[in-house]
């Protein structure tokens, strides 16, 4: 048997070397982009909060979702839970007045009032409000809305809310929870 002899010369050994570095840099570009898709998936997080605003020296009462996260959050659905019978806010038009006429209707006469619906797909940007419901201007209405309220929500109105980040992932909030809780 013939011995197989390697002849080494200069452009061989800078063409294997060119192939070798042109490796190890696709390697690295491939780690490099993967650890960025890790990054970005994890640096986007809506953190929705409902929040009321109450001032009644101006005879105001607001209801918002805040969103407090870094990217928009995508209403999914929005159910309102009362003596334990739960009600998608659909039923209603997607708007929480209407719902809660159904359980108060002495609601009904509120006149100095703004409301927006609550339907699915609408994007909370970050860092903003989104205003559902608001009274002002008007002591029967604001006095009659927060009283109401209050009653309601002693006799166990609850909500929830699921939403979801432009990458899918969702979340659902509720009165009870400390914050958004991973669906999924």
């Amino acid at each position: 048997m013939g011995r197989i002899k390697f002849n080494w010369n200069l452009e061989k050994i800078l063409g294997i070397s060119a192939m070798s570095i042109s490796f190890i840099t696709l390697v690295i570009f491939i780690y490099q982009t993967n650890l960025m898709s890790k990054q970005n998936y994890l640096s986007i997080l809506p953190y929705i909060q409902v929040s009321t605003s109450n001032n009644p020296a101006d005879n105001s009462f607001a209801l918002r979702l805040l969103n407090h996260g870094v990217g928009p959050a995508i209403i999914e659905s929005v159910t309102m839970i009362y003596d334990g019978k739960p009600t998608d806010l659909t039923d209603h038009n997607n708007e929480i007045l209407p719902y809660l006429i159904s359980l108060d209707p002495a609601l009904d006469s509120i006149q100095n009032y703004s409301i927006a619906t609550l339907n699915k797909g609408i994007a909370i940007p970050a860092n903003s409000a989104y205003s559902f419901l608001e009274v002002k201007n008007s002591l029967k209405d604001y006095s009659l809305l927060t009283s109401a309220l209050f009653r309601l929500e002693e006799q166990g109105l609850d909500y929830e809310i699921v939403y979801r980040s432009i990458q899918n992932e969702r979340w659902m909030v509720n009165n009870t929870s400390d914050g958004p809780v991973k669906l999924d």
